[in-house]
């Protein structure tokens, strides 16, 4: 019985060092929102043009993807696009999105002679703040 308690806090401890949380704030500037993707790990802000890329951010597409990325754990962008069901091109659009904002790395591989980019999701939690 005390093994297992060390264990389980070992591997608490463990994913909260990989955990990552990425904070959206969205602020009312003269009638007008913007809002802005902070990572915590310290490194530079993005800036998001108004609502409209939060919404292409959100996505029904990209939650499906995030939710296989997590899950399923695919090889290459390829394979994930099997998984949801969609063509290469929309998903490796929708990869490009997650990863331009931190949600997901791109962890090169080589098999044999050929060279592939496999998607990795980085992020565990997402925080939308709204100030008016």
């Amino acid at each position: 019985m005390y093994y297992e308690c060390i264990t389980k806090k070992a591997i608490y401890s463990k994913m909260s060092e990989k955990s990552k949380i990425r904070e959206i704030t969205i602020t009312d500037d003269k009638g007008a929102f913007n809002a802005i993707l902070r990572r915590f790990s310290g490194s530079k802000d993005y800036d998001f043009e108004a609502l409209t890329m939060l919404r292409r951010l959100l996505s029904n597409e990209k939650a499906r993807i995030l939710h296989f990325l997590k899950t399923k754990k695919p090889g290459s962008i390829y394979e994930l696009a099997k998984m949801v069901g969609r063509d290469f091109k929309s998903v490796s659009d929708d990869i490009k999105l997650l990863e331009t904002f931190g949600f997901v790395d791109m962890i090169p591989e080589k098999t044999g002679k050929r060279g592939r980019l496999r998607p990795v999701l980085v992020t565990t939690s997402m925080q939308i703040n709204i100030k008016i």
